[in-house]
C-alpha cells in the first residue's frame, strides 16, 4: 500500500466531524467512539486502527464508518472505503479481528506425521462457505418456548436434507433468529457434505436483482442453470417478491425444478406467506406445501439464557444483576438484545473499568427510549390520531366510508402495525369487526403514499412522537 495519499483528508474529515458532534453538544460521544488512527492507505482504501474488536463492532454498528467516509467524499470528492485493523494498546503490531493463536510445542517427527493425517471430513470442516456467516450455527442458537419447534425442525431439516421438510418456511419479525437458523442449516449441511453439494444462500431482493440483470444481458439460461442445479437453496426475506410477478413466476419453476430432484429449500419470511397480499396463489401453494413454523419474541429466561451465551462466546463476564436489567428492559428481538450486551463491554472496555449496573443503565438509556413502543396500547393509538384529526374513537372504529374518517383509520392501522406486534386480524377486531385483507389493504395504502408524500411521512413521525411521549 502507498502511504499517505489520504492522510491528511482523514485528518481534515476527523477534525469536521468532531465540530459537527460539538455543535450538537455531543462531543463526548465522538471522543469515546472515534478513537481510531490512521495506518495507511491506497487510492481508495484508508486503513485505520482501533484497540479491540468490540470498538470496531461498535464503530459499525452505530454508523460511525459510514459517517466517516460521507464526510471523506464531501472533501475528496471519492468514495473511499475504510479498512479496520485492531491494534492492542501494549503493541505496535497491527493484527486482523482474528486472534493469533499461541505457538505450538515442538512435536517429534512422528507426532506430526500422525496428525498430519485428518480423520475422514475433518480437514473440510475447517473450511468456511462464502455466503454463510460462519457464527450462525446451532451451537451458537439458543431456543426458547418462542423458538423450540423451528431450532429442531432446522436441525432436522440440516441432517437430512431434501428428504423431511421441504420446503421449510421460517417468519416472524426482524431480529428474532430467522436468518441464523437459515444459514446454520446452510453450514451444517457444507461441514458435512462438503464440496459436492451446491449450497446458495442470498436474500429475495439479490435474487431479484440478478433476474433483471439476466434479462437485460440476455442470460436468462444461466441465471437458470445457476439456480435450477442447486443442491440447497436458502432464500431470505421473501416478502420482498411482494408485487414482483415477473420474479415470482421464475421462483416458481426454479422451486419445481428444484423440488423434482429433492433439492433442500428453506425460505423466511417477515410473516405468514398468505398475508402477502400481491403473491401469485400457486407460488403460495407451492410454499405452504411443506412446514411452515413462526418465531416469537423471546420469553426473559430465554433472553438470559442468549446473553449468557454470548458472554460465553466473547469470553467475558458480567454481574447477573446487570444480565437480569438487560433481559428485563431489551424485550423487542435478539438483535437488539445483542446490541446492549455489545455497548456495555464495548464502552467497558475504552474506559477500561469493570462494567457496572449504573453504567449499563447510562449506556442503555438511548436504546431503552427507542424501544419504548413496547408499552404502547392500541388506545393510545386511536386517541392521538383521533385527536389530531379531529374526530372520536368511535368514528375511527366505524364503517363510516366518507374521506375525513377513511384516511385517519388508515394513518391508525399503519402506525399501530409499525409499533405494535398486534396481528391484522387483531386489528380488525378492533377497528369495528373488519377482516384482515381490509387492514392490510389500509396499512399498504399508507405505506404507498409516503414514497411519493414526504409531507405524510412527517406527519407520520409527529403522531408516532406524540403517541411515544403519551402519558395517560
Amino acid at each position: 500500500m502507498a502511504k499517505e495519499l489520504h492522510k491528511e483528508a482523514f485528518q481534515y474529515a476527523m477534525t469536521e466531524l468532531r465540530k459537527e458532534f460539538k455543535e450538537k453538544n455531543n462531543e463526548d460521544e465522538f471522543t469515546i467512539w472515534f478513537k481510531m488512527n490512521y495506518v495507511e492507505d491506497s487510492v481508495d482504501t484508508i486503513t485505520v486502527s482501533v484497540v479491540s474488536n468490540f470498538m470496531k463492532t461498535m464503530l459499525n454498528s452505530k454508523g460511525y464508518f459510514t459517517l466517516l467516509q460521507k464526510k471523506l467524499k464531501e472533501i475528496t470528492g471519492q468514495n473511499i472505503e475504510i479498512k479496520c485493523i485492531i491494534v492492542s494498546d501494549d503493541s505496535s503490531t497491527t493484527k486482523d479481528d482474528i486472534p493469533e493463536k499461541p505457538a505450538p510445542a515442538k512435536e517429534t517427527k512422528a507426532e506430526s506425521s500422525e496428525k498430519s493425517k485428518p480423520e475422514a471430513g475433518e480437514e473440510f470442516k475447517n473450511k468456511k462457505h462464502p455466503l454463510l456467516q460462519e457464527n450462525f450455527t446451532f451451537d451458537t442458537f439458543i431456543p426458547g418456548d418462542n423458538s423450540n419447534f423451528a431450532y429442531k425442525a432446522s436441525m432436522a431439516v440440516a441432517k437430512n436434507p431434501g428428504k423431511q421438510y421441504n420446503p421449510i418456511l421460517i417468519y416472524g419479525g426482524s431480529g428474532l433468529g430467522k436468518t441464523h437458523l437459515m444459514q446454520a442449516i446452510g453450514n451444517y449441511i457444507y461441514s458435512n457434505g462438503g464440496d459436492k453439494l451446491k449450497i446458495f444462500y442470498g436474500s429475495a431482493e439479490s435474487f431479484t436483482n440478478e433476474f433483471t440483470s439476466s434479462l437485460t444481458s440476455k442470460k436468462t439460461n444461466q441465471f437458470k442453470n445457476k439456480y435450477r442445479n442447486l443442491d440447497v437453496l436458502l432464500l431470505d426475506d421473501i416478502h420482498f417478491l411482494d408485487n414482483k410477478k415477473g420474479v415470482q413466476e421464475e421462483l416458481f419453476y426454479t422451486f419445481n425444478a428444484l423440488h423434482e430432484k429433492q433439492a433442500q429449500m428453506v425460505f423466511t419470511c417477515d410473516r405468514p406467506i398468505k398475508e402477502i397480499k400481491n403473491m401469485t396463489e400457486r407460488l403460495v401453494s407451492r410454499l405452504s406445501n411443506g412446514l411452515c413454523i413462526d418465531i416469537t419474541i423471546p420469553n426473559y429466561e430465554t433472553r438470559v439464557a442468549i446473553l449468557n451465551k454470548k458472554l460465553e462466546i466473547t469470553g467475558k463476564k458480567l454481574d447477573p444483576e446487570i444480565i437480569d436489567y438487560i433481559a428485563k428492559n431489551v424485550e423487542t428481538n435478539v438483535r437488539e438484545l445483542e446490541s446492549a450486551l455489545k455497548q456495555i463491554l464495548a464502552y467497558a472496555d475504552i474506559i477500561e473499568q469493570e462494567p457496572t449496573l449504573e453504567m449499563a443503565k447510562n449506556q442503555l438509556k438511548d436504546i431503552l427510549n427507542s424501544n419504548s413502543t413496547q408499552n404502547i396500547s392500541l388506545d393510545i393509538i386511536q386517541k392521538v390520531v383521533a385527536e389530531n384529526y379531529q374526530i372520536s374513537i368511535s368514528d375511527l372504529k366505524s364503517k363510516k366510508r366518507d374521506k375525513k374518517y377513511v384516511f385517519p383509520r388508515q394513518v391508525a392501522i399503519y402506525i399501530a402495525r409499525e409499533l405494535t406486534e398486534i396481528s391484522y386480524s387483531e386489528l380488525g377486531n378492533e377497528f369495528g369487526g373488519k377482516d384482515h385483507s381490509t387492514i392490510m389493504h389500509a396499512y399498504d395504502k399508507i405505506a404507498e403514499s409516503i414514497k411519493l408524500d414526504s409531507s405524510l411521512e412527517a406527519k407520520l413521525n409527529i403522531l408516532i412522537r406524540e403517541i411515544k411521549e403519551f402519558k395517560k
